[in-house]
């Protein structure tokens, strides 16, 4: 009976560390998992990202973006409620790039928002983003962003919508709503082209998303170079750009209004160009 104990005892003890190893590979940078896409964060540090903040203190974008549990990042795990509300104002306005410019691919992560708020969030809520073809890496940069954003004031989904920074691109909407409440319509359900502009470019009215329940949203934008951008949230279409007026650029998070956790951060390169109906089915 004792030896058959000290077998399971070491069988156990075999099996966990079989599980922290599979860990390990599936957060290291660089690991590819079944469907070839790159992880790009190990849960453990920012070694592999280039990481800044509006106020320029030594160490603070390390305090601001930092390990949580299972390979999560924690944004604002430091940082007292309210901070940058009164003093410090908007100094934790932080990103972390990717080293490397990219043209072709899907990037893919996951958020869930926290309870603790920061810097100008009377302004914009829940607030953070994704910014792609980067071509100015500065806080704000200039690109076009994923917006990641919920409005509890409104019970009101910001994500997907899209953020202009410097760009051009063809986009279209429902063609009976004003200026400034247009969404989403792809031109299958009656979208028409709109003018070029700046800001905000909202996403499909009826997305799905998980607002301050402590349930994670999965994000992805699909990028073909200047041909298309298609914006994914928890697996529906919500935003498409055409006509890009850049074909390249880096990748980056933000940490803006609040308490903000990402996860499962990965991109997946395509050689040649793929037609965007692959991608809209």
């Amino acid at each position: 009976m004792k030896f058959l104990k000290l077998k399971v005892i070491a069988l156990l003890c075999v099996c966990s560390l079989i599980n922290a190893q599979k860990k390990q590979t599936a957060l290291k940078v660089g690991a590819v998992d079944k469907q070839g896409y790159t992880n790009l964060y190990n849960g453990h540090d920012m070694d592999n990202w280039n990481i800044m903040c509006r106020d320029k203190q030594e160490g603070l974008a390390a305090r601001v973006f930092t390990a949580g549990e299972n390979g999560e990042m924690h944004v604002f795990k430091n940082f007292p409620d309210e901070y940058g509300f009164i003093e410090n104002k908007s100094g934790t306005h932080c990103m972390f790039f990717t080293n490397e410019s990219y043209s072709r691919y899907s990037f893919k992560f996951e958020y869930k928002w926290g309870t603790k708020r920061y810097n100008n969030f009377s302004q914009f809520q829940y607030d953070a983003g994704l910014y792609f073809h980067v071509f100015d890496v500065a806080i704000w940069p200039k690109g076009i962003e994923y917006q990641v954003r919920y409005d509890h004031t409104k019970n009101e989904n910001h994500t997907g919508d899209i953020w202009n920074s410097g760009a051009d691109f063809d986009w279209t909407s429902a063609a009976n709503e004003d200026s400034k409440s247009r969404t989403y319509l792809s031109p299958k359900e009656g979208g028409i082209p709109q003018e070029h502009k700046q800001g905000e470019h909202k996403a499909y009215k009826n997305a799905p998303f998980h607002a301050l329940d402590g349930q994670w949203n999965q994000c992805e934008v699909i990028v073909m170079g200047n041909k298309y951008a298609i914006y994914k949230l928890n697996g529906k279409v919500v935003n498409v750009i055409t006509n890009l007026s850049h074909s390249e650029g880096s990748i980056g998070l933000q940490a803006e209004t609040a308490e903000v956790f990402y996860r499962n951060i990965k991109i997946k390169e395509f050689k040649n160009d793929i037609p965007m109906d692959v991608f809209l089915k």
